[in-house]
């Protein structure tokens, strides 16, 4: 077996964006929010490193406004641009839902593979 690189401190990243419909969804239940402000909020959730990629976020918001996660609204307060402001539908209340339940799911999962780990390497020693 190959012997892993000492310098690597994580496994290999998946998807980028496979967590980024419930980051959003989450930002967007705290409260509603413009794209930017999402763009700076969403990093805590621990799924993207620094700033989530514009592009991504729009793309995600534009594909849940579609499928009825989500609303938009254009905002015209104060001086400077429109900024279009996004809030969470039942629908996406609901699809939120879903996901928190398959996170803790995969969070059970991955806690019994590390206690399997352990119970294993107590073993070997």
């Amino acid at each position: 077996m190959k012997e892993p690189k000492k310098t690597q401190r994580r496994p290999q990243q998946g998807k980028k964006d496979r967590f980024m419909q419930p980051s959003i969804l989450m930002g967007l239940y705290a409260k509603p929010s413009y794209g930017y402000e999402l763009i700076q909020n969403i990093q805590r959730f621990g799924f993207v490193e620094g700033l989530a990629p514009p592009g991504m976020i729009y793309r995600h918001l534009r594909q849940m406004e579609e499928d009825g996660l989500v609303s938009s609204q254009w905002e015209t307060v104060g001086v400077g641009p429109a900024k279009r402001i996004y809030q969470l539908t039942d629908d996406g209340k609901q699809m939120l839902g879903i996901w928190i339940e398959y996170i803790e799911q995969q969070v059970r999962n991955l806690n019994e593979l590390i206690r399997q780990y352990h119970e294993l390497k107590k073993k070997e020693a």
